[in-house]
């Protein structure tokens, strides 16, 4: 059973501060609090230089394509600077963040240099133009070379201190909202809205009621459900969150989705290869059947590169990739905070009571809800007040660049930094004990969400995904 899990954990979900701090206005403030604060703060200020005619490209570096080391020795040597003002820039911010909840800096600093420098290596490996044929998608790789280090090496316990799982993905979640505003869900269309929910609402049910029939603690039959349903890592910690799940549930939910993840990343294409699908109905596929979206996202990109060629594929390398992110990245990554308010009101209104004699508050539906969804949310509203008005040959062509490609390069460090941090707090053996009831929910869940996803994408809707248009 999940219960007997003893793992190893950098933050508890229920209760993020997990060293007291000081009573003051900033100090009382929650991780989740902090985690929208600075997202907010962040995006406030790309908008700024956006609205001015300029743009935080020139903090938020990321690595270009490279297919040589000369090219890349070019770029380091162009962008040392820029990497070492972002280093700087976000070891400040964090150090007061982690200060106000309990951390103490001597502590945080080396551990976060660690942290920054090996996703700095991760972010420029997944750069390489032969990085999504190898799977080297940057959170991907992050997340198994943390497993390699914590299941082989030793790191000093105080370097805990940098390991802040939730707080870099809470982060990333808030980014991501800006990154996809509501009138991207506009363009997608409703046959993209509503696939995509069909699959979430199919995927979570099927896994929690299963969980549950085996015996599973209903908290971490949602945290599964969710999981399997939505985007994977941040959806399982925002969830824990709402329920109030015990701080082992999040990582056994994490390693199931990554682990299908990486399955599919080989097995979808090569199935769609063998059915010669039009590059669009095999990205919309892969984005109802994938669990992680950099998982996801390597793999429309792999079956879209098939087209053209001898192979035959109808359609272009776009519409593979395009179809994909309107199911996944739009579509299914907006019930994230459905689910998250849902699974609270239930939580609290009707789990809680059922268990115990004392009386829950309706207010704890709010205390619980993960305030990094109302981030995520805002976000995304104020990104789609900038870009009303504009078709999406503009936002492509004007608003992208300026704008949302710089906090799409911030929200993958958040990203990198999260997966390595999970990576580098996680032990096989630990997770061994979760046993395979949860193995077998999640699978159930991994069945429909294959089968369901194909009939959508190819019987019911494949006419339009075959038709799919890329700007």
């Amino acid at each position: 059973m999940a219960e007997n899990i003893n793992l190893k954990v950098v933050e508890s979900t229920a209760n993020p501060e997990i060293a007291p701090a000081k009573k003051n206005t900033f100090t009382s403030l929650t991780e989740d609090w902090w985690a929208v604060i600075l997202g907010l703060g962040i995006v406030a200020v790309a908008y700024i230089f956006y609205l001015s005619g300029s743009s935080i490209s020139w903090i938020a570096v990321a690595p270009g394509k490279w297919s040589s080391f000369s090219q890349l020795a070019n770029q380091v040597g162009k962008d040392g600077v820029r990497y070492l003002a972002l280093f700087g820039v976000l070891l400040l911010l964090f150090t007061i963040v982690t200060t106000r909840i309990g951390q103490k800096p001597r502590h945080f600093i080396p551990a976060f240099t660690f942290v920054f420098a090996i996703s700095t290596i991760i972010y420029v490996l997944g750069s390489w133009d032969q990085a999504s044929k190898y799977t080297l998608e940057p959170p991907l790789v992050a997340l198994a070379l943390g497993l390699l280090i914590a299941n082989i090496a030793k790191l000093p316990r105080w370097f805990d201190a940098g390991f802040r799982v939730e707080f870099y993905i809470k982060l990333g979640i808030i980014l991501l909202g800006a990154t996809l505003p509501f009138t991207l869900i506009i363009w997608a269309g409703p046959v993209a809205i509503l696939q995509a929910s069909l699959v979430s609402l199919a995927t979570f049910l099927t896994i929690f009621f299963v969980g549950r029939k085996l015996g599973l603690d209903r908290r971490l039959a949602a945290v599964l459900g969710a999981g399997g349903a939505v985007c994977g890592v941040s959806a399982s910690i925002a969830i824990a969150g709402s329920v109030r799940a015990k701080k082992e549930h999040p990582p056994v939910a994490i390693s199931l989705v990554v682990v299908y993840a990486i399955i599919m990343i080989f097995v979808l294409p090569i199935v769609c290869r063998v059915l010669r699908l039009p590059a669009g109905i095999g990205g919309a596929w892969i984005g109802t059947s994938e669990f992680a979206d950099a998982a996801g996202l390597a793999a429309a990109q792999s079956y879209g590169g098939l087209t053209g060629g001898h192979l035959g594929i109808a359609g272009t390398a776009d519409q593979a990739v395009a179809a994909y992110t309107l199911i996944k990245v739009i579509g299914r990554d907006i019930w994230i905070g459905i689910w998250a308010f849902v699974l609270a009101l239930i939580s609290v209104t009707y789990w809680e009571p059922a268990e115990t004699t004392s009386k829950v508050q309706v207010s704890q539906i709010w205390l619980r809800f993960p305030k990094f969804v109302i981030g995520f949310l805002v976000a995304s509203i104020l990104t789609s007040l900038i870009i009303h008005g504009n078709t999406l040959a503009e936002y492509n062509k004007i608003v992208k660049p300026a704008l949302i490609l710089p906090i799409t390069a911030l929200r993958t460090w958040a990203f990198t930094f999260s997966f390595f941090s999970i990576g580098l707090t996680t032990r096989f053996r630990e997770l061994a004990a979760a046993g395979s009831k949860p193995v077998i929910a999640f699978t159930a869940g991994v069945v429909v969400n294959v089968i369901l996803g194909y009939i959508l994408s190819v019987i019911v809707f494949g006419h339009y995904w075959s038709a799919i248009v890329t700007h």
